[in-house]
């Protein structure tokens, strides 16, 4: 059975994915505690469901320690799992919770001694969600939805389950430093030491995918030792993160706005990894 765990952060998208999966044609359950998944398996298997899909949240706080544990158990049993940790920093989180007026899912529940008249802020709740969350973080691929619109992450996801069960997928993504840093990156390159076309009022308007600021950076120097570095590193350290059996190892390129340099070098990589590893490639601040 193909089986998609979704987990991460309330108000980081979890919904948005959950409903891409659904209109796949995945069996989807919301906030299902971790102790019923091996089960829900089994019984779906019998009646002979091949996608599922399945939230879990912070809610389900005393049986998360379990979680690990199941995946191992059910990937040992033959299911294809796929495991998404959706996360995005407190600012953005903090905003949307605002935007849409929900309420916080630990937000009700009550502490020992506490005051019934006196709960939880919105930041001790996010706070409090994180360190719940901090041991299965990395079970699985980590999304980081800060910047990111609902489009551009239910394209993701569709890119994310599409993906063929592989030792390891690498992921290479452009972002602008001005934005932030994605949570989600395993390693970041600055590359902001290039040339940037953005100074060219003719390469201003384009991107690090048209011909011209290609053949802009393709001209220098700098940009060849770059690229060359990044990949020699990569390459070096690659059979380490296939060793240790992890499944995702993202790369993150960044420059000042995330249209140029950081998009050419994406792209040179993902281009030169193609024909001998799983490759994804994103760019952050493009739609």
């Amino acid at each position: 059975m193909r089986i998609v765990l979704i987990t991460g952060i309330s108000g980081s998208g979890k919904s948005v994915a959950l409903n891409v999966l659904e209109d796949t044609g995945y069996y989807c359950v919301d906030n299902l505690p971790p102790a019923l998944l091996s089960s829900l398996v089994q019984t779906l298997q019998d009646e002979g469901t091949e996608a599922l899909a399945v939230s879990v949240d912070a809610r389900s706080a005393e049986s998360l320690a379990t979680l690990p544990g199941d995946v191992k158990q059910l990937r040992t049993a033959g299911h294809d799992v796929k495991v998404m940790f959706l996360t995005a920093n407190t600012h953005s989180l903090v905003a949307r919770f605002s935007e849409t007026r929900r309420s916080h899912p630990l937000s009700h529940e009550m502490r020992p001694g506490q005051n019934p008249a006196s709960r939880r802020t919105l930041i001790e709740c996010i706070t409090e969600e994180r360190e719940r969350l901090s041991a299965i973080e990395q079970l699985g691929h980590v999304i980081d939805t800060s910047e990111m619109s609902a489009n551009k992450l239910r394209t993701w996801i569709k890119d994310l389950v599409a993906i063929e069960r592989a030792p390891l997928t690498l992921f290479f993504e452009s972002f602008a430093f001005k934005v932030g840093v994605p949570l989600d990156a395993d390693f970041v390159f600055d590359v902001r030491a290039l040339p940037n076309p953005y100074y060219d009022l003719a390469l201003r308007p384009l991107t690090g995918r048209d011909a011209p600021v290609i053949a802009f950076l393709d001209a220098q120097p700098s940009a060849a030792e770059l690229l060359k570095d990044i990949r020699d590193f990569i390459e070096k350290w690659l059979p380490s993160f296939k060793t240790d059996n992890r499944s995702y190892l993202t790369v993150a390129l960044g420059c000042t706005g995330g249209q140029h340099r950081s998009v050419y070098m994406a792209e040179r990589l993902a281009a030169y990894f193609h024909p001998t590893e799983r490759v994804v490639l994103r760019h952050r601040e493009q739609s």
